[in-house]
């Protein structure tokens, strides 16, 4: 997927949201800014299928050699895909940021969180401020 189609949360999770049998799926990865600010990723731990997540909120750990880090859940609903095999290949996520290092995908039950998450442009201001 190009970065430049997704939408980003302040807390640098990726969002890919496409329609399927009438609901919304959001695809949830982490951002490259935050992968090479990670390095030396060690262990992902993501929720369960069938686990309500609320946007903003923690939805699973991911664990490099420096720190141990939340992943927040960009939107509200009900996990219904977990990329459990991540766990096993952690370079997928530095390899493929926005294709095969994607971390969870959610049915949206409240589409309000949408709007608070940032497009391509804006979010690379929020990653040179803090860079």
């Amino acid at each position: 997927m190009n970065p430049e189609n997704l939408l980003f949360a302040k807390t640098h999770e990726w969002v890919h949201v496409e329609d399927s049998d009438g609901a919304k799926i959001a695809t949830v990865g982490l951002s490259a800014f935050a992968i090479e600010a990670l390095t030396d990723l060690v262990f992902v731990d993501l929720p369960e299928v069938g686990r309500a997540v609320t946007a903003g909120e923690p939805l699973g750990e991911i664990e490099s050699v420096k720190a141990v880090s939340d992943l927040y859940s960009p939107v509200s609903g009900e996990v219904i895909e977990a990329n459990t095999p991540l766990a096993d290949d952690l370079e997928k996520l530095s390899e493929d940021v926005y294709g095969a290092g994607w971390l969870v995908k959610i049915k949206i039950g409240d589409e309000a969180g949408l709007a608070d998450l940032m497009d391509y442009a804006t979010y690379q201001k929020q990653c040179e401020e803090e860079a």
